[in-house]
């Protein structure tokens, strides 16, 4: 278990820690620090207060770690030494853009057309995340993300609208065989129908209570189902465009269905964006959204 953040010590009197016991003085580790020698004291002192732990055995020239202070150098130094390597990794990759979608926007708009975007920002890396959960900009590092959201988002985002969520339900070829299209309602309900997490096919069909047919907990997944004839999928208009242009999938009723919420563009509004943050926001403005 992660422990609460709250728990752990500043990061100031881990930094004062972490030089006066590489050092064994606060003189020393203050001039390091760029501060006083009473600040480093009163650092350590107030971490030594904060774990409950004597850190260092105070001598009359200079200081000594004790054993528990020792081992905790050791890892606080560990840690500090992770943070340092990261932070030189991220400063030598500045044109790298992480982007956070979930995961049938990641497989159906975004990964089709990753050679378009390399062909158009040629010196920017970008970094997918495909999850179903929304972004925490600041601890997973997400410069943008591609979201199924409601507005208003709170003050600190910006959105922009990619897409609405028009429902459309989409088979095989193979599955509808000399059927003629489109469908009844009747005639569909007599297909197997497949779930994914949203389950729209009960509003969809104006229909009380569950619906028989297999279930995924991604609408991807549904449609890969659907792909292969296992039955009919209902999904947003832009994630199966494509493929009904290919003739991979048949729009199988003439029926439509909009939905809330929108497929959004989001990111914070400050810091201000890097120019590579920058470049494939507007790129994903202009070829994720979808008319």
């Amino acid at each position: 278990m992660i422990p609460a953040r709250r728990k752990l010590p500043p990061l100031n009197a881990l930094r004062a820690f972490e030089a006066a016991g590489r050092r064994l003085n606060f003189r020393a580790a203050a001039d390091e620090l760029g501060v006083t020698q009473g600040a480093v004291a009163q650092q350590v002192r107030g971490l030594e207060a904060h774990l409950g732990v004597a850190l260092f055995q105070r001598l009359a020239r200079g200081l000594a770690l004790t054993p528990p202070g020792s081992a905790y150098l050791a890892d606080v130094t560990r840690a500090f030494d992770t943070l340092a390597e990261s932070t030189g990794q991220l400063l030598a990759r500045p044109d790298m853009v992480t982007i956070s979608v979930t995961p049938t926007v990641a497989a159906k708009l975004l990964i089709p057309r990753l050679g378009e975007l390399q062909a158009a920002l040629p010196g920017v890396e970008l970094r997918t995340l495909a999850t179903e959960a929304v972004a925490d900009f600041e601890r997973d590092q997400v410069d943008l993300a591609v979201r199924l959201t409601r507005t208003p988002l709170p003050a600190d985002l910006q959105a922009r609208l990619l897409f609405r969520q028009e429902l459309v339900a989409v088979a095989s070829p193979h599955l509808v065989g000399a059927r003629p299209l489109p469908l009844d309602a009747a005639q569909l309900r007599a297909l197997p129908l497949l779930h994914d997490a949203h389950d729209h096919w009960p509003r969809y069909l104006r229909a009380r209570g569950k619906l028989p047919g297999a279930v995924f907990n991604q609408t991807t997944l549904a449609l890969d189902a659907a792909l292969a004839g296992q039955g009919v999928a209902l999904a947003c208009r832009a994630f199966v465009a494509a493929d009904l242009a290919a003739g991979r999938l048949v729009q199988v009723t003439q029926e439509s269905a909009v939905m809330g919420p929108d497929f959004l563009l989001v990111r914070r509004r400050s810091p201000p964006p890097r120019q590579a943050a920058e470049a494939v926001w507007q790129w994903c403005a202009q070829y994720l959204a979808h008319p």
